[in-house]
């Protein structure tokens, strides 16, 4: 990357960062002098490509109308917001694992040393987040976290141990989706999944993405073959042995971009909220 680029990179970067921060213009001189200097650290290991990638990830925000009324923002989860999603991950594990609230901390713990790790790996990999707004006249406006959900888009973004069975490490992939209790029946899990769609599609060339669903999860299972996916391969009965649920291995074939965002304008009351998958 030339020195001319680099800067333009730093300058784009830049205000990206104090606007999803809601920093005052005064900030920006400040966050380039900071972005430049992690650049120049890791010119060696990012390529031009994967400088334009970062770039998508802090440009990426897909906003949507509820059923209800309430807005929907999803987008890439910044810093500053890693503890409240490993929060979010937290309660959902140990309601899907049927753990007593004791082991909320623990699991929070295992959870924000995995999400820091992964969120080093970007551009390859990333997690978005979901927030909802709702208005009333009692309360005003009231702004929350709804969900999150995790994609890899390559080899270099996989995970090391993958749930089985195991899913292509070249290929896109979808896991960790959860969304809050509160807010579950209102088709924030189906959004959730066509932003990943969507992501994936302008980051990478492989039209083949995989997911993960449990068999005990019919809800899940049908939302998820209802937006194309299919079974590609399912878990041997030898699996119970080691304590773990069956899984299917889902897989679709990505749909030009377009038509994805097309796609996220579909209403989907999901009776049931998405059981998080295996970390």
């Amino acid at each position: 990357m030339q020195e001319q680029e680099l800067d333009m990179t730093v300058e784009l970067l830049a205000e990206s960062f104090a606007e999803s921060m809601l920093l005052p213009k005064a900030y920006v001189k400040l966050l380039a002098y900071l972005v430049k200097q992690y650049l120049v650290e890791r010119r060696g290991f990012l390529t031009d490509p994967d400088l334009k990638n970062l770039q998508t990830l802090q440009n990426f925000k897909l906003f949507h109308k509820l059923p209800s009324g309430s807005m929907l923002l999803i987008r890439v989860m910044q810093e500053q917001e890693l503890d409240m999603t490993v929060e979010l991950l937290a309660e959902s594990f140990a309601e899907s694992m049927l753990l007593p609230k004791a082991y909320v901390k623990l699991l929070a713990y295992l959870v924000k040393q995995y999400l820091v790790e992964r969120r080093g790996l970007m551009p390859h990999a990333a997690t978005l987040i979901a927030f909802h707004r709702s208005e009333s006249e009692s309360e005003g406006e009231d702004i929350q976290l709804a969900g999150t959900v995790e994609v890899s888009f390559n080899n270099k973004g996989a995970n090391v141990a993958p749930p089985t069975p195991v899913p292509p490490k070249n290929a896109p992939y979808i896991c960790n989706m959860t969304v809050k209790k509160s807010l579950r029946r209102q088709g924030i899990g189906w959004q959730l999944l066509k932003a990943s769609e969507e992501l994936i599609s302008q980051m990478s060339s492989v039209r083949e993405v995989y997911l993960h669903c449990r068999m005990i999860d019919t809800a899940p299972f049908n939302m998820y073959s209802r937006a194309g996916y299919s079974v590609y391969k399912t878990d041997s009965i030898l699996i119970l042995l080691t304590l773990q649920r069956r899984k299917h291995l889902m897989c679709k074939q990505l749909p030009p971009s377009t038509n994805i965002v097309s796609e996220t304008n579909t209403v989907y009351n999901d009776e049931k909220n998405l059981a998080p998958m295996d970390i």
